[in-house]
């Protein structure tokens, strides 16, 4: 019963609260049990923080994680969205064309 509870009431955190968690144990002016403490979570939840941010930071010295797009990639794609954009707004109005003529076809062979 405790643990239906403590699951009902288990707080998530976001991505900016681990890193301040974490940044505050990597400063160590306060002990990490102490930190734990204070925010309510388990010791090998933070060191569990602590390693993931370590091996990102890691990964991102080593150049292991993908570039961000540049700024003439980005107006490129949105060109090229544009572009797609006024494509299916040409064949949704021709579609909705074709519609309307032979729904105009059904309706007159229905009157006999």
């Amino acid at each position: 019963m405790v643990r239906d509870i403590r699951r009902r009431i288990r707080r998530k955190y976001s991505s900016e609260e681990k890193i301040t968690i974490v940044l505050e144990g990597l400063r160590g002016e306060e002990s990490i049990s102490a930190i734990c403490r204070r925010e309510g979570i388990a010791p090998n939840l933070y060191y569990r923080w602590s390693k993931d941010f370590l091996e990102a930071g890691k990964k991102r010295l080593m150049g292991d994680t993908l570039r961000e797009a540049n700024s003439s990639e980005v107006s490129s794609l949105r060109e090229e969205n544009d572009q797609l954009k006024g494509l299916v707004a040409e064949l949704a109005l021709k579609n909705r064309r074709l519609k309307k003529s032979l729904n105009g076809v059904d309706s007159g062979s229905d009157v006999i």
